[in-house]
């Protein structure tokens, strides 16, 4: 037990003497009160660290075990049983590493990283991780990356995995489908079998804490109890140096997420060396966690240092425990007995005096606690049972233990071959019953050494198998128990196809409005997720506050202090809206939880994450491919899009590239509507691909749906009647035809805020030029280049079927003159379908930094503008002979394109975010 930051477990040798400092104390603060005590303390603090006294910080504790052997509870398990389990896997899971760098193969994998923490994993496995049977549905565990072979091979003593997937690590597609294992945690890779990708670091910190508090959403607004779930995240010490390890640490304790337990495998290593050779790890993230209000509990130390420190009366060992570097204690993992007698006990002679009765073999194999089964079943016992608070264990280990030729190296982390000699060594300190012929015979065979399986009816097997079925089941284990929801119907959908009428509307509010009217849908709308980065006002959606409200686990407790307006903001423990303060990353946790219930929870449930499109893909795209691998489904609004459109906020707001970062990740279906009756349509398909009866086996796509909608109120028609359904989803569609039947004619082709630009170029082609154009609204650039690549790759392999044709190659067809695209992007983006128009096709893009102006200056200077897309229309049309080429000049002249002071009188409407 730890009381702020003191520890208890030296004894006291001089009780009266202690007493009377306690008296002394008391009296002071009787007669001279708080204030001059604090002073008295305070001082005394500063005088024992000048004096070198070592009195830690009030945030942090001596570098001993936060639990005390006497407070240690009865380990339960069989540890014999337990400790031979731990070898087999050990061996399987280096033997897997090391097979899969056989000559000729050499696909890499890290064998150190399990070695180190497969304690730490063991004791969860038999004692703590409830599977999907167990009651509530189970927990959530998220594996550290590099620690996958070990899963694999506890996968395989299960019987969960065979031999030669473990052979075929990471080979995914050379023996065809489901033969080999992936890399690391990839859902979407091993879909039944992995629950949570990991290998991102620092997301898998930031991810476990958002899914924890959506747990308690998912309780609090009454969709499922989740009181018997619990989040545990496995991480390095290393990998706490990533931002997102820490950057939402606050938000645990603030809600005070007692389901959330952090495991840190702190074996002092990084990737290439130290994690803090002149520090210690430990003792800075304890500071960390224990000041933003976590529970911290440390397993430094194994049993054979228990006597050891019952006989340090003075504190001397305590002292060289917390003055010894990280460096060092690494040095000592590498080193024999007589050096660390020299070197660690050594330069005092009392600390020389305590361990003299142990010869160099025993000092040699004195336990890090990361290792000791029962050290570390009583943290694990003592986090699941603390209330109030996250906890985090800090468990000390050495990286690559039990390998003799990588253990505690600093190039240990980059070793993945073990020759014949280090396979035998290490089989013989895991006492395994494996042959010199045996392993000698397997490699002439194979290449590498065999698996260890001692057989189904064994009692090291029989005992795994009987902790599972108690805690519910194998653990990673992925179960999509959700079924397809009953989507709304066409009413829901009436009102987006009205138009505007006489008022300009934004495409952010026309997304909105929609929003709003399927939060009120008995079916669907309870399981409606929005999230904001504090930005709920910004895009209308404050109008939710008084009904939806915002989720907080204690209320609301103070008075608003716009409580008197309608509007007003509210609070309340069963609040649908998550409003994650200015925190990108937090809302696209919120996001991946959110939109992997169906698979965690069994509920579907539907994130709508709007935000700044700038702030998106650009700031958390890392976020974004892991909430794919995790197959989580839902809506990412982009809004406030394109580059000109939020031009008073300048460069770091001007969004001119996330559709191409979209159309980097394949789970990303994203569109880019002009128009109100567009956004219905494709939030419609959005809801039924992923929520309905859509994929292949009729439980809904894995995808994530990627709307672009913008601030700016431009005209919304009402929608056709013949409107194309079809054209809209796939992409592109035809909205006006040009009147005339001769003459030159073009056809122009424009997304989102552009399409009122080639409308108005239209019009000027017309009225001044003698030009007819049509227009086209390009709903997705994207996926029209997905499905033409799509179109290429199927006829590459389908030699002896009729080509298949892209889409927007059959659409455009027989469209007469020559093609202008324009978007608010980077030209980049409409040039995705360049190779596949038929016909001239030329393009404007806002390419460059943003800055802060007005839009009608953004658009001359960037030319995206109407006037713009006349001149290169008419510049076109030239080029193919079809018109006077001193056209071109004169209208270059006339619009004067190359100068935005000509639109300094320009007024616009809606110019805030």
């Amino acid at each position: 037990m730890i009381h702020e930051g003191l520890p208890t477990q030296l004894p006291d040798i001089d009780p009266d003497e202690t007493q009377d400092w306690l008296d002394s104390f008391d009296s002071m603060l009787d007669e001279r009160g708080r204030e001059r005590a604090r002073y008295v303390m305070l001082r005394l603090l500063e005088r024992a660290r000048e004096t070198q006294v070592g009195v830690p910080a009030l945030r942090s504790t001596d570098y001993i075990n936060t639990i005390p052997p006497e407070r240690e509870p009865w380990f339960p398990g069989d540890y014999e049983v337990e400790q031979r389990i731990r070898a087999f896997l050990r061996w399987n899971a280096a033997v897997m590493v090391s097979s899969a760098n056989r000559k000729g193969l050499e696909v890499g994998g890290h064998i150190a990283t399990y070695q180190s923490s497969a304690s730490l994993y063991e004791v969860g496995f038999n004692h703590f991780f409830r599977g999907k049977d167990a009651p509530g549905g189970g927990d959530q565990v998220y594996i550290q990356g590099h620690a996958s072979p070990g899963i694999y091979a506890r996968a395989f003593l299960e019987g969960r995995l065979s031999e030669q997937q473990l052979y075929r690590f990471r080979q995914e597609v050379q023996h065809g489908p489901n033969a080999g294992l992936s890399s690391y945690p990839h859902p979407r890779l091993m879909p039944e079998f992995w629950e949570f990708p990991t290998v991102s670091m620092g997301l898998t910190a930031l991810n476990s804490i958002y899914q924890a508090r959506f747990n308690r959403y998912l309780h609090n607004r009454g969709i499922k109890d989740t009181t018997e779930q619990r989040v545990f995240a496995f991480l390095g010490d290393g990998e706490m140096a990533e931002p997102e390890s820490l950057g939402a640490i606050r938000v645990a304790a603030r809600e005070e997420l007692d389901n959330l337990t952090w495991v840190v495998n702190c074996n002092l290593q990084q990737l290439d060396g130290p994690v803090t050779g002149n520090g210690k790890i430990i003792q800075e993230l304890e500071a960390n966690f224990r000041g933003a209000g976590w529970n911290v509990i440390k397993v430094i130390w194994g049993q054979g240092w228990d006597a050891l420190l019952a006989r340090d009366v003075d504190g001397v060992l305590v002292n060289k425990m917390n003055t010894t570097p990280d460096g060092d204690f690494q040095t000592y993992s590498v080193e024999d007995g007589a050096y660390v007698r020299e070197n660690f006990f050594g330069p005092d002679p009392r600390l020389r005096r305590m361990a003299e009765h142990m010869s160099d073999s025993q000092i040699q194999k004195l336990p890090r606690g990361g290792h000791d089964y029962r050290k570390v079943y009583a943290a694990f016992d003592a986090a699941t049972k603390h209330v109030g608070q996250p906890t985090v264990i800090l468990a000390k280990t050495v990286k690559g233990w039990t390998i003799d030729s990588l253990e505690g190296k600093n190039a240990t982390h980059q070793m993945k071959k073990l020759t014949q000699d280090d396979l035998k060594r290490f089989r013989d300190r895991l006492y395994l019953p494996i042959s010199d012929r045996d392993l000698e015979r397997s490699y002439e065979e194979t290449g590498a050494a065999p698996f260890f399986h001692p057989g189904a009816n064994s009692p090291e097997i029989e005992y795994m198998m009987q902790r599972r079925e108690a805690l519910g089941g194998s653990v990673p284990r992925r179960i999509v128990r959700a079924k397809p929801l009953t989507l709304p119907g066409d009413k829901m959908y009436t009102e987006l196809t009205k138009g505007g009428g006489k008022h300009a509307v934004a495409t952010t509010m026309a997304c909105v409005r929609l929003l709003k009217d399927w939060m009120k849908d008995p079916e669907i709308g309870k399981r409606i997720v929005p999230i904001a980065p504090d930005e709920y006002r910004t895009f209308g959606m404050d109008s939710m506050f008084p009904s939806a409200k915002v989720y907080n686990p204690g209320g609301q407790q103070y008075e608003s202090v716009d409580r008197k307006l309608l509007l007003a903001y509210k609070e309340s423990t069963s609040g649908q809206m998550l409003h994650e303060g200015i925190s990108e990353a937090g809302a696209m946790a919120s996001a991946t939880a959110a939109g992997s219930a169906y698979a965690t929870h069994g509920e579907h449930m539907i994130p709508f994450y709007i935000f700044y499109s700038m702030f998106g893909f650009q700031r958390t795209g890392d976020s974004i491919w892991a909430m794919a691998d995790q197959l989580s489904r839902g809506f990412l609004i982009g809004a406030t899009a394109g580059r000109t459109t939020l031009t008073g906020e300048g460069l770091q707001h001007a969004d001119g590239h996330s559709p191409l970062l979209a159309a980097s990740n394949p789970a990303i279906v994203h569109y880019d509507p002009a128009f109100a009756y567009e956004i219905g349509h494709i939030m419609r398909s959005g809801l039924e691909r992923m929520y309905g009866e859509g994929g292949a086996d009729g439980t809904g796509e894995n995808v994530i749906f990627y709307i672009t909608v913008y601030n700016e109120p431009v005209e919304q028609p009402a929608q056709p009647d013949d409107v194309d359904v079809e054209g809209i989803l796939r992409g592109l569609h035809k909205v006006s035809t040009g009147s005339g039947d001769e003459g030159p004619r073009v056809q122009l082709m424009a997304s989102g805020v552009g399409f009122p630009w080639i409308k108005e170029a239209a019009r000027l082609l017309a009225e001044e030029w003698g030009v007819q154009a049509d227009t086209w609204s390009v709903t997705s650039w994207n996926e029209l280049a997905r499905d033409a690549v799509g179109a290429e790759d199927h006829n590459l392999l389908h030699p002896d079927e009729a080509p298949r044709v892209p889409y927007v190659t059959d659409k455009l067809e027989g469209a007469n003159g020559p093609f202008v695209a324009v978007s608010d992007y980077m030209a980049a983006v409409p040039l995705q379908i360049a190779r596949w128009v038929p016909g001239d096709y030329c393009v404007l893009g806002a390419d460059g930094f943003g800055f802060a102006d007005t839009r009608p200056a953004a658009r001359r200077f960037f030319n995206i503008d109407a006037q713009s897309v006349v001149v290169r229309a008419l510049q076109a049309l030239a080029d193919a002979g079809e018109i006077d080429p001193a056209l071109v000049t004169k209208a270059f002249h006339q619009y004067r394109i190359d100068d935005p002071t000509a639109v300094a009188d320009v007024k616009q409407e809606g110019a805030g975010a």
